[in-house]
């Protein structure tokens, strides 16, 4: 594992250099013939060109850590307790790399001798990356939701906002949740989320108007739950569900969310009208998502036939194994207002898998979704996988440079179709955090890494779970006291339902 010591003197007036911390490179040091195992993995990853500054510890115990990144002539040297890049001259480091590979050597001090690991590589790419993302922060729990938000977070730095304060709304045992943030074509100022029981309603920014809408109504199943905003029409496909969950008490996957019963609804933003677009008694319509020609939407569906012999829930949750839920679409005409017939994209239950969260890649080539043994809601089910469909010629396979043994579940494009970001368990199997992969050109994705914090150690302390990951183009600029306001002002706008939509 360890060769013989090295001494060198670096002839360092040949490098353009910055080191923070007052760091500095041994001269004297005995090579090991591993990668250090650090914290966020950064080992061999692909970044874009304008992610926030890389920081990370090691796994093993040592006195000091010193890293040296090396792009061409440009050297960038950190240490301490950690390694955590200037921001400024991270910037300029990552602007010499751009298309090329940072070269990472990590030194570490035990007692009085240095040692240095076998140096890994970051590729930085030319692509770059949505400048903001959004999610749910919401404690691990099943009783005590309420006190969640939806944030917003810089990606090109560490800077975090709260966008949504769940518990500016409630009132003592009077509670609520809010989720289902979505935007059209990443538009910070064109957005929708939901506030659920208590003052409940769906919330719509739309070019800055700002409204409470109360979707209920007695033609359609429920409120508005799962969105999708049409690319570039006032228009939002939802799924409507009744979800119940179910604890398991011999099965490695703890929780069980199901739908007893759900539908697709179109609403149009401007006319505030509503329509069922599919109802059948026997479907599970779920999760609807846009391609980007606006022509198609696609959604999972679950066949079930109940027996009647017990109240449905009951009986969903006592065959959940056999709720298998498959890839279709529906053509839609932007002129009209009118949808097609529904068409099955991939028979997933032939696989004896269900699948869910079907999402378009900008340039419509590229479906992904996740895959799990059954169900829909897949963030609790350890087995759950990313897929990939190319819809040129209908080719599937799992993501499996993406992939790992732990939950991969919402999942997003960013805007120019060259990074995903998901959810993922992977670091400890009980906290989903946000990961993104560079995706080729090929539908091919580089090794995840996760969401970079000024502390390192940020995520192991954290508590919290990251839920629906979205791009943004920027911040929404909306204060959180002013949705508050919005939502205790009233009980929303009731929609009108009509059995067609139109134009």
């Amino acid at each position: 594992m360890i060769t013989k010591i090295y001494k060198f003197l670096f002839p360092l007036s040949s490098f353009l250099f910055f080191a923070c911390h007052n760091a500095s490179v041994p001269t004297q040091f005995t090579d090991i013939k591993k990668a250090p195992q650090i914290y966020p993995d950064y080992v061999d990853v692909t970044i874009p060109v304008n992610i926030a500054p890389l920081t990370f510890e090691l796994e093993d115990s040592c006195d000091e850590i010193v890293a040296r990144f090396s792009a061409g002539d440009h050297q960038l040297v950190c240490g301490g307790e950690a390694v955590q890049p200037a921001m400024d001259d991270w910037r300029e480091l990552v602007n010499k790399a751009v298309g090329k590979d940072i070269n990472v050597e990590v030194f570490i001090r035990l007692g009085e001798e240095w040692w240095r690991y076998k140096p890994f590589h970051i590729t930085v790419s030319a692509d770059s990356i949505d400048s903001y993302l959004s999610y749910r922060l919401i404690s691990p729990s099943y009783v005590a939701y309420e006190e969640l938000t939806l944030n917003q977070r810089c990606l090109e730095n560490y800077d975090e906002q709260v966008m949504v304060n769940n518990m500016l709304c409630g009132e003592e045992i009077k509670g609520q949740c809010v989720n289902c943030h979505n935007y059209q074509q990443y538009n910070p100022r064109r957005m929708q989320f939901h506030a659920r029981q208590y003052q409940g309603g769906t919330v719509i920014a739309y070019d800055g108007h700002l409204r409470k809408i109360n979707m209920r109504n007695d033609s359609i199943l429920s409120a508005g739950v799962y969105p999708a905003w049409h690319p570039w029409l006032p228009l939002i496909v939802y799924s409507t569900n009744k979800t119940s969950q179910s604890f398991h008490t011999r099965n490695s996957n703890r929780i069980e969310v199901f739908d007893a019963v759900s539908d697709l609804i179109a609403y149009d933003v401007n006319k505030n009208e509503i329509t069922n677009i599919e109802n059948a008694e026997d479907e599970f319509e779920v999760f609807p998502c846009w391609a980007p020609d606006g022509k198609t939407v696609y959604y999972c569906s679950a066949h079930f036939e109940f027996r009647d012999t017990v109240e449905h829930s009951v009986e969903v949750i006592s065959r959940y194994k056999e709720v298998k839920y498959n890839i279709y679409k529906k053509s839609f005409d932007p002129d009209t207002y009118q949808f097609g017939p529904r068409e099955l994209v991939f028979a997933v239950d032939s696989l004896d898998k269900s699948a869910t969260l079907p999402r378009v890649s900008p340039d419509g080539r590229y479906l992904m979704f996740t895959l799990g043994n059954y169900g829909v809601f897949h963030i609790w089910h350890r087995e759950a996988d990313l897929w990939l469909m190319d819809l040129t010629n209908g080719e599937v396979r799992p993501m499996d440079e993406i992939n790992s043994p732990e939950t991969e579940s919402f999942h997003n494009w960013s805007s120019n179709g060259r990074w995903v970001v998901f959810s993922s368990r992977r670091d400890d199997g009980s906290y989903t955090r946000p990961f993104f992969a560079h995706i080729d050109a090929n539908g091919k994705g580089s090794k995840p890494f996760e969401l970079p914090q000024a502390d390192p150690d940020y995520h192991r302390q954290f508590l919290k779970c990251y839920n629906i990951p979205e791009f943004m183009r920027g911040p929404v600029e909306i204060s959180p006291q002013t949705f508050a306001s919005v939502l205790k002002a009233s009980d929303g706008e009731s929609v009108k339902y009509v059995p067609k939509l139109s134009k």
